[in-house]
């Protein structure tokens, strides 16, 4: 890695890892709202979820918040050999437009892996774009015929 670090977000650091979504929104060109009043609040809404929904991110030289990706903790049905059973989401993984293609995605990706392994989890899902699908191959995940979906959006 270079040029950059890989790392689980402090407390502290929740506003500018959150402002990466509202970038991302407004960077698709769709009403992202105000910047400052969803940075609060989604930084609050993090706060709250602290122990289920685990921010990793990247950081320059600067220490400037570069990208990031969410591992989202489930705890699963228990069975009869285990109790305490957990499966892993990665969710929101972005990397700033002029950050991508120099391996910080992939970094993130591993960080959370890394992590879902740390604290048990027994598979790690992700939902991707098209070209988000091309950096979780790259880094381990693959299709699976018994994984399904049901988008309840209308």
């Amino acid at each position: 890695m270079s040029g950059f670090q890989i790392r689980r977000a402090a407390d502290h650091e929740l506003e500018r890892v959150v402002r990466l979504r509202w970038l991302w929104t407004h960077e698709r060109g769709q009403d992202a709202g105000d910047e400052q009043r969803y940075m609060r609040a989604a930084a609050a809404w993090a706060r709250e979820h602290r122990d289920t929904h685990l921010p990793h991110i990247a950081v320059d030289a600067d220490d400037t918040v570069i990208g990031m990706a969410w591992l989202a903790l489930t705890p699963r049905v228990a069975t009869t050999t285990s109790l305490t059973r957990v499966s892993g989401d990665l969710q929101s993984c972005y990397v700033l437009p002029h950050w991508r293609g120099k391996g910080v995605g992939s970094a993130l990706v591993r960080s959370v892996l890394d992590t879902a392994r740390t604290v048990g989890a027994e598979h790690v899902t992700v939902h991707a774009t098209e070209d988000g699908a091309q950096l979780y191959a790259r880094n381990g995940f693959v299709e699976h015929p018994l994984l399904l979906w049901s988008d309840l959006r209308d």
